[in-house]
């Protein structure tokens, strides 16, 4: 839907034909099951151990406990003991697989960036020359009449909504982005948040009962042999390690609902709860206890913005941009930390205006750079100059390739050429490590 597929894929379908679907060409790191009916994230692995986590002790409670248990009540009630475990424990698998194997609420990425808006006012403009067009990095926008910032998100091309941050993880932006949790294998947004709250509060619920009943069968073998709890502990180990395995758990998921529950009287998320701290300053999002409730538990949870099933498109080619505008990114020229993504700081302009070093050869947006602004030459334009002059005789062969030799950059006659019939100079200088770098200057 979003990018064009690698030519390599194929289509499933009879006529041999190179269709597509969204989720074959998903650029993000989610793993996908029943031809894109359900997503999971690249993590999917751990939730076979947390379903093992959760059905062992149950199916040790119902072997050892619960059906000894049926035995001892009147008129077979003790049944209801062993159905409610089994209902609670289905309940709570289901739960999870509708937090984990849904869209959290992903945004499709742009195919292309979005038309800049400002011009660049560092650089002044020469005669004839457009100024270089740039995307603002972090724009405000109101929520409940309070200022927010949104960012501009360099792998989505898009500026992320109020409560939309990047997945490092996933590589995806989810809206209202809560976190992504290991157990789950998936990211917790808009579209999940209620299943994954519902999952955590009612694996602590089951973890209660099983800790209770365990409890329940010590106290009628201690009634019924008159021992001591330490005897009745030995009589029945599977409820020693129950009641052991229980406690320990029902610390981390019921702490996990008692700090959820705060979240959601509040209406934060756990990403803001840890980064911004809304206690030391409003929080546009807040409309009371009763509100705030309602909003996660009573409305209607909005339809994915993807169709992973859908054929992918053809995507139009970028809008042409008049010669000698340059588009700059947010983050081109200086080093930036995103924290959602989890990357270190990059710097543009590393290797001298308008060159950069990727193993050893130039990238193909890399583009000459006159006073800071695009030059009239295109790399095509340059680069086929260059291939022309490689092919004349006299020049070394192995100077075509931008004057690189053994690993060196050198300064090629193609280059100084090159140089002498735009009018310009170059200057080389030496970085350590036996690199050349050449800086044009046209």
């Amino acid at each position: 839907m979003y990018v064009v597929p690698p030519s390599s894929q194929k289509s499933d379908s009879a006529s041999g034909s190179t269709d597509f679907r969204v989720y074959q060409s998903w650029k993000g790191s989610n793993n996908f099951l029943l031809q894109g009916r359900l997503i999971f994230g690249p993590d999917v692995r751990s939730l076979f151990f947390t379903i093992l986590l959760i059905a062992a002790p149950v199916g040790v409670f119902c072997a050892f406990v619960a059906h000894k248990l049926m035995h001892v009540y009147p008129h077979n009630s003790g049944i209801s003991i062993m159905v409610v475990v089994i209902a609670l424990t289905v309940y709570d698998l289901a739960l999870l697989l509708c937090t984990s194997g849904r869209d959290p609420g992903i945004i499709p990425r742009n195919a292309h960036p979005p038309e800049p808006e400002v011009y660049d006012g560092s650089v002044e403009a020469g005669g004839g020359q457009t100024p270089q067009l740039r995307l603002p990095r972090i724009k405000e926008v109101e929520v409940n009449g309070i200022p927010v910032k949104i960012k501009y998100c360099d792998t989505c091309m898009l500026y992320r909504p109020p409560r939309c941050s990047h997945c490092s993880i996933c590589n995806n932006c989810v809206e209202r982005f809560d976190h992504h949790c290991p157990w789950v294998g998936q990211c917790i947004g808009l579209r999940n948040y209620r299943f994954f709250f519902m999952f955590v509060s009612t694996t602590t619920i089951l973890c209660i009962y099983v800790f209770a009943f365990c409890w329940v069968y010590i106290t009628k073998i201690m009634d019924a042999e008159d021992i001591s709890i330490w005897k009745a502990l030995i009589k029945t180990p599977a409820s020693m390690v129950l009641i052991i395995y229980t406690f320990i758990a029902v610390w981390f998921v019921g702490g996990l609902t008692a700090f959820h529950l705060y979240l959601i009287s509040t209406n934060q998320t756990t990403y803001e709860n840890f980064r911004y701290r809304y206690d030391q300053r409003a929080n546009p999002y807040n409309k009371g206890v009763g509100e705030n409730f309602k909003e996660v538990f009573c409305t209607s949870i909005p339809p994915s913005k993807n169709n992973f099933r859908a054929m992918v498109p053809d995507e139009p080619p970028p809008p042409s941009r008049p010669m000698g505008a340059g588009f700059v990114s947010p983050n081109m020229g200086k080093g930036t930390d995103d924290i959602e993504m989890g990357r270190k700081a990059t710097w543009g302009g590393e290797f001298g205006p308008g060159l950069e070093s990727n193993q050893g050869q130039l990238n193909d947006d890399d583009v000459l750079m006159k006073d800071g602004r695009l030059g009239e030459a295109s790399p095509a334009d340059i680069r086929s100059h260059v291939d022309e002059i490689g092919d004349r005789p006299g020049v070394h062969p192995r100077r075509s390739s931008w004057g690189r030799q053994s690993g060196n950059w050198e300064m090629s006659p193609e280059v100084l050429a090159l140089a002498a019939r735009v009018g310009g100079s170059i200057n080389s200088s030496r970085l350590p490590g036996e690199m050349h770098l050449t800086e044009v200057k046209l």
